[in-house]
């Protein structure tokens, strides 16, 4: 076989393997978008590169020990002072470094260009779900808070777990394909991480402070992924879901999202009752709070106290008000003054305090959590 045919089958398998790799399950995720297609480049070239280094390094060595073995009686040479050697084992080093690092520089400042976005969204990570505040572009003034929707059974043992096991939200985000999307992380409590593989995106979301990043997906999909730093209880109970859909199927989105927003928008002077504000505290309960007080309020103590017959729960409205609206420094206690509106943060409040063994009788109003803002 000539060389010329021995180097196109060569480079057909390595374009094989490539492919075969891409669809891997124990490979990185197949790449949507351009900077996660060159990090997964990068990813197989530094494999490669390490790959070749490693046999050349034991081929040498096991050559060496195998040809200059003492049975032959081989003497051992000297290369100090060889100018030769010296020159010969840094530079080439210095070239295997600077091949790696010029692709990687590339991406990364691609990475950092989040200028010209066609769509801004803010990120916000919580004790353990995701906001997502649409600030600019088509969608602007969408809101949403994204939560894991896999079943509780599935959680406890008592279902099979589905395909998307861990994976799955009852609200995720979604952005038209073909589009720059800049996205803007923070978080509400501890350090969180936005991170989608395959769309070449991961950015720590760090209370105080907004950090960016981008992505512009070429194909529609659904595309998952986790919070990537360690933040806490349920760190392996916050994923991430995003829909990359056609223009036309974004429009129709955001208008029905904002048709929605509009239609659920709550009179703040409204006056509840009692029966109302339970029906409602406890679905937002089970939503935000059962994961660590429990369904039946008895809690996981010493880290999340039980609310039934809680002192708190059963003392002065305004203590416990303070503590659902601001959190407990030092605690996993979250404020939940920024993740729920006025209306929900008084139901959920009403159901605790009338929930269980609980029986203050006390209705909380909306019009008493905006006041204490």
């Amino acid at each position: 076989m000539s060389s010329v045919a021995r180097t196109g089958l060569a480079i057909l398998a390595a374009a094989s393997a490539s492919s075969v790799m891409a669809e891997s399950s124990v490979n990185l995720q197949q790449p949507v978008t351009q900077i996660a297609t060159e990090i997964y480049d990068m990813h197989t070239l530094m494999l490669v590169i390490c790959l070749v280094i490693f046999i050349a390094v034991f081929g040498v060595m096991f050559w060496s020990m195998f040809a200059h073995r003492k049975s032959k009686g081989a003497v051992a040479a000297h290369f100090h002072e060889n100018t030769t050697v010296e020159i010969v084992w840094t530079v080439i080093p210095v070239l295997i470094l600077l091949g790696m690092a010029y692709p990687a520089t590339k991406t990364v400042i691609a990475m950092k260009d989040t200028s010209n976005p066609d769509i801004t969204i803010k990120a916000t990570g919580y004790q353990w779900k995701w906001g997502y505040d649409y600030l600019k572009g088509e969608g602007e003034g969408v809101k949403l808070i994204s939560n894991l929707s896999t079943p509780r059974d599935q959680l406890d043992g008592r279902e099979a777990k589905g395909d998307n096991y861990l994976l799955e939200v009852d609200q995720p985000m979604v952005v038209p394909v073909g589009k720059k999307i800049r996205i803007l992380t923070t978080a509400n409590d501890v350090i969180h991480a936005w991170w989608v593989p395959a769309l070449g995106v991961k950015q720590d979301a760090i209370p105080g402070f907004i950090r960016d990043t981008w992505f512009r997906a070429d194909k529609e999909g659904v595309f998952r992924g986790n919070c990537a730093e360690l933040c806490g209880k349920d760190h392996g109970f916050m994923p991430i879901e995003v829909h990359v859909v056609s223009e036309e199927k974004y429009a129709a989105w955001v208008a029905e999202r904002k048709g929605m927003q509009a239609a659920t928008a709550e009179d703040p002077n409204k006056v509840w009752d009692l029966a109302e504000l339970k029906t409602r505290g406890e679905q937002v309960f089970a939503a935000n709070c059962a994961a660590c007080h429990q369904a039946d309020g008895k809690g996981l103590p010493p880290a999340f106290p039980a609310l039934d017959g809680s002192a708190v729960v059963q003392g002065p409205k305004m203590a416990q008000i303070e503590t659902v609206l601001k959190g407990r420094e030092g605690t996993a206690m979250a404020a939940f003054g920024k993740q729920l509106s006025d209306t929900e943060l008084a139901a959920v409040i009403t159901y605790t305090r009338n929930a269980w063994g609980n029986h203050t009788g006390e209705v909380i109003q909306p019009a008493e959590i905006a006041a204490a803002r």
